[in-house]
Formats: structure tokens, C-alpha cells, sequence
């Protein structure tokens, strides 16, 4: 979509070139969702691909991933076998549905900055633990959990002029078993429920449930939990004002198929068949 409303586009080549931020600009990353609909308001486009970010590091402390490294680049990443998550990043890449096109042009950090609870890279990235590094608008940078950086339906906790540079996964999370689940109301619709449990070597249990709530919600247990205490668990950490209400579910139904999946990732991690015993 043309955004008539435009009157400027800069590309700058390095931090020192960043324009001083005011009242309609937007950054521009992939741009997926920014060019879909109208952007009533917005008057310059600050492009970030032009920094030219290295979009992924892996080293012996984990994987760094710049907020311009598309899906696609992701997806492809092969990572140490000692790394056990690997094969969650697959699934989140492949949670985001679109075409060719979308894939290599959305990127991890528009993923979590548009912040829609269905967002996979949402997941993704809380359920491992992920940190962003922000740069603030004085030159200045500050850390913070992706689990607290996503506020809602696209708010967020950035301020004005702060860019989301980069997330990074430690090593130690990348070393934990993962079981993946998602249920969507259409074989194609966007998720509408999605459910990452992993496993810790030291036996800590985690549970991220995204896209059925309006922010991320992730339940820490020193150990495996039994069914009926995830259920528990679950009841307790998600309030009836925090399941999501769209035309891709009603809070029931996000309420109920939860509570079925996040039993089937327990089971998986558990070595235990769906329902079985507590």
C-alpha cells in the first residue's frame, strides 16, 4: 500500500546518523505490516536495514539476533548440537504464516515491537529467555526481558525514539528440551493459541502461552509440574480480562484449548502420553 502521507525517507549508515526523534516518524525495518494498511499521522520513515546490522551471532554464549534479521534468515540458522532448543526456532519461524515475500522481508524485531499476540517471535524469544538491547534516544542503551518488554496488543514498554537493536538467547536456555504446540481456528489462520514448555538439564520446567492472551504469560517451576497443578498454575497466572478476544477466537475457546495444549507439552517433556497421570 502507498503511504501518501510520507514526505521523507532516511537511510542512515551508522548510530551517529539517526535523526533526532519527533512526532511522526516510524522506523522502518521489514515493513510487512507498516506498507498493509493506512498509517495515518506517520511523515517520515527512518530506515534501520541501513545500519547494516550483522543479523545472527552464535558463540559458546548463546545467539544474538539483530531486530532487522528477517524470519527467513532465522528459519535457516543451523545451530551446535549441544544447543537442544534449536528446532523451537523452526517452529516459531514457521508459526508466522505468509508467503515467500513476507518471510524475507518481516523481521524478528518488527515481530516483537508490532507486538499482536500472535506474534511467534513473541514466544519465541520469552520462552528462552531472551533480552532485548534497547538504544535510548540520548545515545545510551538499556536491557530488558522480551517477557516485559510486550505490554499488550501493540504496546509495548519502548519510549519515543527507542530502537529495539537486538535480542539475545543464553546459552543455557538454548540448552533446554522444547515441546511446541499451536492451534489456530483455520489450517491457515493465525494462532489463535500457542504453547511452549521446556525443560531445564537441572529439571526447572517453564510454560510460555502467547497469541490466547494479550501479552505473554510464562509460569517458572523449579521442576516438572503433574497435569492437575499446571492447570492449577495456569488458572492462577491467567485472569479472565487477560485472554484475548478477536475474530480468531473467543476467550472460552482460548481459555479451554490452553489448557489442552499446555497439558500436551508437559506430557512431551514428561515422557508421558496426553492425560495421563498427574
Amino acid at each position: 500500500m502507498d503511504l501518501d502521507s510520507i514526505t521523507e525517507v532516511v537511510a542512515p549508515r551508522a548510530r551517529d546518523m539517526l535523526p533526532p526523534w519527533r512526532p511522526g516518524d516510524a522506523w522502518l525495518a521489514g515493513g510487512t505490516w507498516l506498507f498493509s494498511e493506512p498509517q495515518d499521522g506517520i511523515a517520515r520513515l527512518v530506515d534501520l536495514p541501513s545500519l547494516g546490522w550483522e543479523p545472527l551471532a552464535v558463540d559458546a554464549s548463546g545467539l544474538r539476533i539483530a531486530a532487522t534479521c528477517t524470519i527467513a534468515a532465522l528459519d535457516r540458522l543451523v545451530l551446535p548440537p549441544p544447543f537442544r532448543a534449536a528446532p523451537l526456532i523452526g517452529q516459531c519461524c514457521r508459526a508466522l504464516l505468509g508467503s515467500f515475500k513476507v518471510w524475507n522481508a518481516a523481521t524478528v524485531g518488527g515481530n516483537l515491537c508490532l507486538a499482536l499476540p500472535a506474534g511467534p517471535m513473541i514466544a519465541l524469544t520469552v520462552a528462552l529467555d531472551g533480552t532485548g538491547l534497547i538504544w535510548t534516544p540520548d545515545g545510551g542503551e538499556r536491557r530488558l526481558p522480551i517477557r516485559d518488554l510486550v505490554l499488550g496488543p501493540q504496546e509495548t514498554a519502548l519510549g519515543p525514539g527507542e530502537i529495539l537493536r537486538r535480542i539475545d538467547l543464553p546459552a543455557a536456555a538454548l540448552a533446554r528440551r522444547t515441546a511446541f504446540r499451536r492451534l489456530s481456528l483455520s489450517p491457515n489462520g493465525r494462532s489463535g493459541a500457542l504453547a511452549i514448555a521446556t525443560l531445564d538439564p537441572s529439571g526447572a520446567f517453564a510454560l510460555t502461552v502467547t497469541a490466547a492472551t494479550r501479552r505473554p504469560v510464562r509460569i517458572d517451576r523449579p521442576a516438572l509440574p503433574g497435569a492437575e497443578a499446571l492447570r492449577d498454575a495456569l488458572a492462577a497466572a491467567i485472569p479472565d480480562g487477560l485472554w484475548y478476544d478477536d475474530v480468531h477466537g473467543a476467550p472460552d475457546w482460548r481459555r479451554h484449548v490452553t489448557g489442552l495444549l499446555a497439558e500436551e507439552v508437559r506430557a512431551e517433556l514428561a515422557g508421558e502420553a496426553a492425560g495421563g497421570a498427574p
